[in-house]
Formats: C-alpha cells, structure tokens, sequence
C-alpha cells in the first residue's frame, strides 16, 4: 500500500512520519450515493487517533453527514468524493488536531476537560502544550466523545511494572522490586546510573530487526508456490470459526504483503473459509471487510478470486454448482467483485475438454444476463438524459414587441405600395408606368 508523509508539507523522503494513502470508493447512485474510506482505520492508526475523528471532520467540512460503523470497520461520508480531495482535507485535520504547533512532529497527545470544555494538545518529542481552539464542530464531537486514556500522558506504563505493582499490592512481592531490579533482572541503584548512555534494549531491537530483514530476504528469495505455502500456513494458524476478527485481518494482510503474495492471497482465503458449501454465502458477508482489503480497486485480486471460488466447487461440486448464480451475485452486492471484471471472465469461452468450467459458466448465466440487462437499461437512461437538449434561436425571438392596429379603410398610397410589392416584390421593380 502507498503511504505518504505525515505532514506532506514537508518532501523528504527520509521523513519517518508515514501514513497510508487515502483510498476512497463511491458506493451507490442518485440520493444514495456515498463515499467509503475503505482504510480509514490505518489512516487513524498511523495519526494516534480515533478513525471517527477524521470521519467527521469531512462531514464538517463537505456538509455531509457521515456513517461510523466500528464494529464492520466502515466509515463513509454521504455524497461523492474523490481520494485527492479527501486527502487535502485530512491536511486540515492534521494540521489542526495531530501536528505540534511548535516543532510540526505528530507525537502529540489530546487531552480533554469536560469540566472546562477544553482540549489540550501536548507533544512527546518537544513538550510543547497548547488549547485547540474550540470554533469548529469537530472540537465539540471530541469533548463528547474523548479519545480513550490510553493515549493520554503518563499512559505508557511498561507491563513489567504494571505486574511488580500487582505483586506488592497482592502482598506476593516488595513495593521496591521495581528500584532494586531494572527490566533485564539486573540489580539496580539509583545513585550509580549514570542515564541512557548505555542502552542494552536498543542495541537488541537493532539486531532483531536485521535478523527479521534477513528473514525476509530469505523468503522473498523463494519460488511463488513455496512463499504461498508459507502465507497459507501463517494464515491457518490464525483462523478460529468462520468470521475473522479485525487484528487478525491486519496479520494476513501484513504477512501477505510481506510475502509479496497479496494478489494471490485471496486462494487461501476461499480454500481454508469456504469448507462448508451451504454457508459461503453468509461467510463472505461476515468477511465482507477481509475480501476488500485485498479486492478493493484490485482487478487481479478479483480474478483470482474468481479461480479460486472455481477450485471450491470442483472440491463441492454437487453442492455449489446450483448455487454459482447466487454467489456470484452476493460478491458483487458486496463490492467484493467488480461488474467489469465479472463481464470478462464471463466473455472468454471455454472449450469443451474443460467440461466444469464450461458448467461454471452456463450456471452462471442467469446472473450474468441480468447484470447485462441492468447495464444495458443504465445506459439507455443516461442517453435519454443525453439526448434531452433545449436550443435557444435568436431568430425566433423578436427584438421589439409591436402591437399592429388593422385599419378598416385601407389609404390609396397603402394598396399602391401592395400592388407594387404583389407585382415586382421590390422597389426597383416599380413600373410607373402601370400605376
């Protein structure tokens, strides 16, 4: 996934503040159309903030109303709007409720008083603190819904001491295990550390991350079968039942990219959670958010997808061939499955040697005839709309509005000047002579 700098004023590639890119997907048509920020939670992860916050700040923004569903992770602003724009406005939050005012870093803490109705921002790297300002919105929704105290300063106690708390508190150890020991278990005294200028832990974190790129060098050297057997093996370990909890998603997620296997990754998913046939279609909703964090705006994915539900019912023949209409249709209801990419793989013919795929196929059609349908009246509504056009001619509207009176009695010059107009249709083409 493509990320970008925190703070994307600043250019430098070196710049360790990272976020995803923002991806955005418009949902729906006429009234109900709708934008879902299919990331919004990395975003939030990324910024040390509740993925509501920046949800609602586009509402505030845009004048929309916006949907916060946290349990399905899906967060959506009402209209339609594309990724760019949406990314200069998560700008303004940044610059608003995560940059310090005073160094720019977004190591920063918010802290409210709901006694004084106000919202403090405090930086770990400078220690600057600062009132946000309390004008907007958003500032409002903040001081009704606070972000959870474990972001709050003095937060960040180690689980060590939390347990050597418990322990005295139990009576099971002494109150002053925590001074006499440090976290490697060595003893400890106050007057002879001389600080950090040793820092045993830091030099253990740079040898197991260079250990861990060793790793992944090591796996990344391997032939595609072999790392997928790696990623299918990761993966089974971490299923329990058939809906898979959110953490566990971002693991897969995180060990398929690491693989460089994600496109493919969506076989394994169709092998390991389509083992009963009759509840596939249940299971895919459940999983709705899993199959678009690798489908989402991923037409290979998709494809892949597409085979590996096909090498489910080669497995469960009996049982899903009747249903390949059905789930088909359940994948693009969901957005899992584009219609494009449904069409194409409907168009290529399948020879007769391949007898199930070309059933596949034939199941399918009552689906794939009603897509093109729906596809084909879509169209014809818009060339109606098309077609509909109001031409103004110039020449049909008078400059001057004259009201002409008739005279009964009609003047000698009047019928002259008719009898002259009947018989030349000009003036140069008066004959004297015959008036």
């Amino acid at each position: 996934m493509a990320s970008v700098n925190v703070n994307r004023n600043l250019s430098d590639q070196f710049y360790r503040y990272k976020m995803p890119k923002l991806i955005a997907k418009v949902e729906g048509k006429g009234n109900g159309i709708k934008t879902v920020i299919v990331n919004m939670v990395e975003i939030a992860k990324a910024l040390n903030r509740p993925p509501m916050y920046p949800t609602k700040y586009f509402g505030c923004i845009l004048g929309a109303q916006v949907n916060c569903d946290v349990k399905n992770e899906r967060y959506i602003v009402n209209g339609s709007h594309e990724s760019g724009k949406l990314q200069d406005l998560l700008d303004g939050f940044i610059k608003k409720y995560v940059l310090c005012a005073s160094c720019e870093n977004p190591e920063t803490v918010l802290t409210v008083n709901k006694k004084k109705e106000t919202i403090s921002s405090s930086c770990k790297a400078c220690g600057y603190s600062c009132n946000i300002s309390m004008k907007d919105k958003l500032s409002t929704y903040i001081l009704k819904c606070p972000p959870d105290m474990s972001m709050a300063p003095g937060a960040s106690v180690s689980k060590k001491v939390k347990k050597k708390d418990k322990k005295a508190e139990n009576g099971r150890g002494s109150p002053n295990d925590s001074d006499e020991l440090n976290d490697h278990g060595f003893e400890q005294n106050e007057e002879e550390d001389d600080g950090d200028w040793c820092e045993p832990s830091a030099q253990l974190d740079d040898t197991g991350s260079a250990l861990q790129k060793l790793t992944l060098n090591a796996d990344l050297e391997k032939s595609v079968d072999e790392r997928m057997e790696l990623f299918f093996e990761f993966t089974k370990k971490r299923l329990e039942g058939d809906v898979v909890d959110a953490s566990v998603q971002k693991e897969i997620v995180d060990e398929s990219e690491r693989l460089d296997v994600k496109d493919k990754a969506v076989l394994v998913l169709c092998e390991l959670l389509f083992k009963d046939p009759l509840k596939i279609p249940n299971i895919i909703k459940a999983n709705r958010i899993f199959f678009l964090r690798f489908t989402n705006e991923n037409p290979k994915a998709q494809k892949y997808l597409i085979r590996g539900f096909e090498m489910t019912i080669k497995v469960y023949q009996a049982a899903l061939l009747p249903r390949v209409a059905i789930i088909l249709k359940t994948f693009y209801e969901l957005d899992i499955l584009d219609e494009k990419v449904i069409l194409e793989w409907a168009s290529k013919k399948k020879s007769a040697a391949k007898q199930l795929a070309a059933q596949i196929h034939e199941k399918a059609q009552p689906f794939i005839k009603w897509l093109k349908e729906a596809e084909s009246e879509s169209d014809s509504e818009s060339e109606e709309e098309d077609e509909v056009e109001v031409v103004y001619d110039e020449r049909s509207r008078p400059d001057k509005i004259m009201e002409v009176k008739e005279d009964p009695i009609a003047s000698p010059k009047m019928v002259m000047a008719t009898a002259a107009v009947k018989v030349g249709g000009g003036d140069d083409d008066i004959d004297i002579d015959a008036i």
